[in-house]
């Protein structure tokens, strides 16, 4: 059974850097596409960024891109988010998602079968 396990969370000033870690087990990690959605309180998921088995495709939500940048490491089973230039409207619980079903997913969340349990990221002003 595929288990994620994020971290890397917290407080952060507007304007600073966070990076995400999302640990990966249970099965081949190489095999699965993987990505980050967040969601915000009162409001719905949000897409943020995803790549491929590989990692070579990755995308980006347009309120992300050019802040955000999404990298896997296939031999420590990890996708990573950093995240620079922070804004409080990145305040979210940010989850990773996986998916064996295809090569790259991109931003459809039906097509994700394993989801972690969310890290909070606050960004204050």
């Amino acid at each position: 059974q595929v288990q994620l396990v994020e971290s890397g969370g917290g407080l952060v000033q507007a304007g600073g850097s966070l990076r995400l870690s999302c640990a990966f087990s249970g099965r081949t990690f190489s095999t699965y596409a993987m990505a980050w959605f967040r969601q915000a309180p009162g409001k719905g998921r949000e897409s943020v960024a995803a790549i491929s088995r590989g990692g070579g495709s990755t995308d980006y939500a347009d309120s992300v891109k050019g802040r955000f940048t999404i990298s896997r490491d296939n031999t420590k089973n990890t996708v990573y988010l950093q995240m620079n230039s922070l804004k409080p409207e990145d305040t979210a619980a940010y989850t990773c998602a996986a998916t064996s079903s295809v090569y790259y997913a991109g931003f459809s969340p039906n097509l994700y079968a394993y989801w972690g349990q969310g890290t909070q990221v606050t960004v204050s002003s």
